[in-house]
């Protein structure tokens, strides 16, 4: 690493810090995780998200653990339907499995050693009965006995402990109200927990990367949608289905982004959170709202969208044949069935250079970041396109660009045929942003 590559990321990470700021992140970490050699890496970066102010709920889990207390016991061990049984005898060995557990990461999360990454970190960590379970009963002809799954979340209890700076520590546990206890998925406690807290994320820690396309690259986004369909067509199963199923779930009730990434790879979590590209794979939810490319039945929301804002004089009118002519080079905010914003990209390949126009997003939608949210689409695809350089024209929206990284320019600058097309009675100013 060159003595100054740091600066260059410190800085190009601080948006990141920003938008996180506050926010509610809900992170699950398995059992293998807590036993890998990179789990004091992990509670490193745990440390860092907090003293940057991001809002913690941390659910662990101990399949391991659990199994290797039953091994030495001699207890037999059933499956079914990915979910471990536990009858009334083997319920002892498990609460203490998860009981050590619990103990041992809220004495890693304690650590604040001179010299270490935790020196003065001054962490809180608090856990409890925030889980009320229900027993899976009988599946099957086969009791489960002790296992159960998530019924309520006291979001209220867990609130208050957030609002107050501590990081949330969930065991795979859940009380009834009759006083039993029941052995629960962590991915479904992670899952529930997101939901209810409606958090800004969720992220699953696995072995690999993320999940692997069919010749083993990595999947580096997938809808909620698109999600599904792997799973209903058994494209992904084991662990990787468990953790996609929840990740999906997760995103259709409210939770904006869940990630599954590496708990191997040492910095996968900050690589996640603070990069462009992030380190595994990203899934986003589309029911309800999504940002898209266009398609020709998109072309009357597009005409309803920017009529008023031609009619102000913000941007040049344009005819629903000129639309349906250039409708490919359109993305477009869609929600609940609604076009509330919308963006073309226009290629100058000779140039390098890349169009961004008739930029919109419906006024009853404006500041909460969907206008962020196109260009970050626009500019995805302009990389794709090795477009170097994204410029656009603006009359009024002069300082909102500025704030996002463009730069003044002249008209001089801009590509040929663009300069020969340029409206000199609109006396648009002209604004670039690098992409490479």
């Amino acid at each position: 690493m060159k003595s100054n590559d740091w600066l260059h990321g410190f800085r190009h990470s601080s948006p990141y810090i920003n938008a996180h700021r506050g926010r509610t992140v809900v992170l699950t970490i398995g059992g293998d995780a807590i036993a890998h050699s990179n789990l004091i890496n992990i509670i490193h970066d745990i440390a860092l998200l907090s003293s940057l102010g991001i809002r913690l709920v941390v659910a662990f889990g101990a399949r391991p653990q659990i199994q290797a207390r039953l091994d030495a016991m001699g207890a037999e061990s059933v499956f079914h339907r990915g979910l471990r049984v536990t009858p009334e005898a083997q319920l002892l060995p498990v609460l203490e499995a998860i009981g050590g557990l619990r103990a041992h990461m809220e004495s890693q999360l304690s650590m604040g050693l001179v010299n270490s990454p935790m020196h003065n970190a001054r962490i809180r960590v608090s856990s409890g009965n925030y889980i009320t379970a229900r027993p899976v009963g009988v599946l099957d002809g086969i009791d489960f006995g002790h296992t159960g799954r998530v019924r309520r979340v006291d979001v209220a209890g867990i609130e208050k402990l957030l609002d107050l700076g501590h990081i949330v520590l969930l065991p795979p546990l859940g009380y009834s109200p009759t006083g039993d206890a029941f052995n629960l998925s962590y991915e479904d406690v992670g899952g529930q927990v997101a939901t209810a807290l409606q958090a800004e994320k969720l992220i699953m820690l696995t072995e690999n990367q993320g999940l692997p396309e069919d010749d083993g690259s990595l999947i580096r986004e997938l809808t909620a949608r698109q999600a599904t369909e792997r799973l209903s067509a058994g494209k992904v199963g084991g662990h990787d289905g468990d953790l996609l199923k929840a990740a999906c779930e997760a995103c259709v009730k409210g939770v904006r982004r869940a990630h599954i990434i590496s708990y191997v790879q040492d910095g996968a979590l900050l690589e996640e959170l603070f990069t462009r590209d992030g380190s595994g794979t990203l899934v986003s939810g589309d029911n309800y709202e999504q940002i898209r490319q266009a398609r020709v039945e998109d072309i009357g929301g597009i005409l309803g969208l920017i009529e008023p804002l031609e009619n102000q004089g913000v941007l040049v009118r344009r005819s629903r044949d000129m639309l349906e002519t250039e409708i490919s080079r359109y993305v477009v905010a869609e929600r609940d069935g609604t076009i509330v914003g919308c963006a073309a990209l226009h290629h100058y390949p000779e140039e390098g250079a890349g169009e961004l126009s008739c930029f919109a997003v419906d006024q009853a939608y404006r500041r909460a970041g969907r206008g962020d949210d196109i260009l970050a689409m626009v500019e995805k695809l302009a990389r794709g396109q090795g477009i170097q350089r994204l410029f656009a024209l603006t009359t009024q929206t002069e300082h909102w660009f500025r704030e996002r990284g463009f730069k003044p320019s002249s008209v001089q600058e801009l590509p040929g045929p663009k300069l020969a097309s340029y409206n000199a009675d609109r006396k648009s100013k002209v604004f670039v942003k690098p992409l490479v």
